[in-house]
């Protein structure tokens, strides 16, 4: 028998999951020898009150809490920085990342910056930087209070760094949370275009991890269930905020897209990536008006996966019909097509598809992109 290519499979990430699971925090910092911690979050999340149970949790078990919330929705580097002189300043020995994706990546990035001192620009992961990263960093919780990114479970931080102005992953299993604390109460504030927008990115990391070249049948399969659990509870979620089974069904989807996208990510990502740096995008929305167009990109190159795909969101078992099924899903949420409505000026498609070519996560996609084809699929996805 002739052996395939060697690869490495792994899903390590300790999952605490129910309503109510929050207030497990203190018992969770107790069990990796905390005493004092810094929460990572941003304003947003403050004036939700959802910093209140998490500290409450962590104070009730006896640990010093301190916080830093000047984290952006599109972090960049000074983020990063500021973070971890907060950690300092606070003689911390955890991190609680608290929030989105946003305040997750930081968090992870922080804990990167207390025992790195290499620039950031030194640990991108399109350069190999990961060999960088050991395991001398402090342990982190996270709690998500969005259904999208999967930070939560994700090896990985997303960060836009001064060097390059580019949305820049860096990449380690050394910055894998300790223990993750998934709690669908923390998510049902979230207005309706958010959990459209994270949802998108759930949807998004699945599709595209499924169909994604290499050889990861684990992470194909957590893809599928992720992809049916979106299309189960994503418009739930959106119209009726209260429902915990939706939302809970969300983050769900949200965690096993970041663990199915250890396989890889695809096109949609490229695209993604420049729209949030340099047009402001949320990320969410940024793939939901990129997406059809590459799945109808991709179509030639991985027709069976987007037949099965395509079921899954209610349509025929069709590669042909996967593209409309994601753009009825995305008007049945509430999201607008095109990039053009979204803000996006046609001049700047030259510089974003320079940008996209050169995001790593293209190199992926199962159907091989030219710069030229991704400016292209900036075109097909301008008007919707």
């Amino acid at each position: 028998m002739i052996m395939s290519q060697l690869t490495v499979w792994s899903f390590p990430t300790r999952i605490l999951f129910g309503a109510g699971v929050v207030g497990q925090t203190g018992a969770e910092a107790r069990r990796l020898g905390a005493t004092r911690a810094l929460v990572v979050t941003d304003k947003g999340v403050v004036r939700s009150g959802l910093l209140e149970p998490v500290a409450a949790s962590l104070r009730g078990a006896g640990l010093e809490v301190a916080v830093f919330d000047d984290v952006l929705g599109n972090p960049v580097e000074k983020n990063v920085h500021d973070g971890v002189a907060a950690f300092r300043d606070a003689r911390a020995d955890l991190v609680v990342a608290l929030g989105g994706g946003s305040p997750l990546d930081v968090g992870k990035l922080v804990r990167l910056g207390v025992h790195h001192d290499r620039p950031l620009v030194d640990y991108d992961d399109a350069t190999g930087g990961d060999r960088l990263i050991t395991s001398n960093v402090p342990p982190m919780l996270a709690i998500p209070t969005t259904a999208g990114t999967g930070s939560e479970v994700g090896r990985s931080g997303v960060v836009t760094l001064d060097v390059n102005h580019r949305k820049t992953v860096i990449f380690s299993p050394h910055l894998l949370a300790n223990a993750a604390l998934l709690d669908p109460e923390m998510t049902r504030s979230m207005p309706a275009f958010l959990t459209a927008a994270t949802g998108f990115d759930a949807l998004t990391h699945c599709l595209e991890a499924y169909v994604a070249k290499g050889d990861h049948p684990m992470a194909d399969g957590i893809a599928l269930e992720g992809i049916r659990l979106a299309a189960a509870h994503l418009e739930r979620a959106v119209s009726h905020g209260d429902d915990l089974e939706a939302r809970g069904g969300m983050m769900k989807a949200a965690m096993m897209g970041a663990v199915a996208f250890q396989k890889g990510l695809g096109a949609c990502h490229s695209l993604a990536h420049p729209l949030s740096s340099e047009c402001g995008l949320h990320h969410g929305l940024a793939n939901a008006l990129c997406l059809p167009a590459v799945v109808e990109f991709n179509v030639a190159a991985a027709a069976p996966r987007l037949a099965r795909v395509a079921a899954l969101l209610g349509a025929p078992e069709d590669a042909a019909a996967c593209a409309e099924a994601v753009r009825a899903l995305r008007a049945r949420v509430g999201l607008a097509a095109g990039l053009e409505k979204a803000g996006v000026p046609a001049g700047k498609l030259d510089a974003l598809a320079d940008l996209a070519a050169q995001d790593a996560c293209h190199t992926c996609n199962p159907r091989p992109c030219s710069r030229d084809d991704l400016r292209r699929l900036y075109e097909a996805s301008f008007a919707g």
